[in-house]
């Protein structure tokens, strides 16, 4: 069985008609899955409801004026953070909760010792300590990171982006710290605009692969096989945290990286090879059918 964390909610932080970052990702995928071959094998968990004490882990990561701002913004009537990043009456619960999804999914991983699927939105890569940018509001993986830490036998974490745009706000959040690793492959030049390979963290803990446009599968494995799974292995993680962006599809609109819906599957047995303790947590992915395609193919590698 593969848990999955998912609730109705997540549908409910609205960006506009014509915004990427829509509800209809989340219901495109909960559709394929739901009819998947393997929907049997695949158990559905709600996020925990939002408590106090999830605040003070926010606060690991961002500071208050900006978690006060982005509250004020939303309850309000809404507004924007940027010209991406719009922040509805609903934005400020949901991407609380969607912390909560993200939170649950590092328990049930360390707890059964195994994968398992945050399938929330907003995203969170690109939100940094005092502001959200890029469609995020909160940085999940980065909040998630630190939370494990806290838990039990937990004495390292590495978090792997394979979402095609640079994690800028999980970096500068973990970077600092030596009990965290980031790996981060993505295209370069885009936005938003960081990632370059000199960026390396404050103790060698961040490796950046930029990518040029029109790469596919055949620059991406030699990049696992010679630089990503070496960096994974020898930091010896007890826990891997993946953001999961699908938006280096070919069939995807906003970059121009050719990979497949296969090789997430690739991908992710590649993961599999350093650990099953593994949190998949959905990022970027826009175009529908390609994304739900991809999700499937990171789950069925997980079963």
């Amino acid at each position: 069985m593969l848990p999955i964390i998912y609730s109705d909610e997540f549908l409910e932080h609205q960006t506009g008609r014509y915004h990427p970052e829509k509800p209809e990702r989340l219901s495109a995928v909960v559709t394929a899955l739901k009819t998947a071959d393997f929907a049997q094998k695949i158990h559905w968990l709600t996020p925990t409801p939002v408590k106090q004490e999830l605040m003070s882990w926010i606060e690991t990561a961002h500071t208050a004026i900006y978690i006060e701002k982005l509250k004020h913004i939303a309850t309000t009537g809404g507004g924007y953070l940027d010209g991406d990043t719009p922040v509805s009456p609903r934005s400020y619960d949901v991407a609380l909760l969607a912390v909560s999804a993200w939170l649950d999914g590092v328990n049930e991983v360390l707890s059964r010792e195994n994968p398992a699927f945050v399938l929330a939105r907003p995203p969170g890569h690109h939100a940094e300590s005092n502001t959200g940018m890029g469609f995020c509001l909160f940085s999940n993986a980065a909040i998630a990171a630190l939370y494990a830490l806290q838990q039990p036998g937990i004495n390292r974490v590495a978090i792997l982006d394979w979402d095609v745009h640079h994690g800028n706000g999980t970096q500068a959040i973990v970077e600092s710290y030596p009990e965290i690793a980031y790996c981060s492959l993505h295209q370069y030049p885009a936005y938003p605009g960081t990632g370059r390979a000199s960026e390396q963290g404050f103790y060698k803990n961040v490796l950046n692969l930029p990518l040029p446009p029109g790469s596919d599968i055949s620059v991406y494995q030699p990049l696992w096989q010679y630089k990503i799974l070496p960096f994974l292995n020898n930091f010896h993680a007890d826990l891997l945290i993946v953001s999961a962006g699908y938006d280096a599809l070919e069939a995807d609109p906003l970059a121009s990286i050719f990979l497949q819906p296969e090789d997430f599957g690739l991908f992710t047995q590649y993961c599999l090879g350093v650990t099953r303790k593994i949190l998949f947590g959905l990022e970027g992915g826009y175009e529908l059918l390609s994304l739900s395609k991809s999700v499937i193919s990171t789950v069925q590698a997980c079963l």
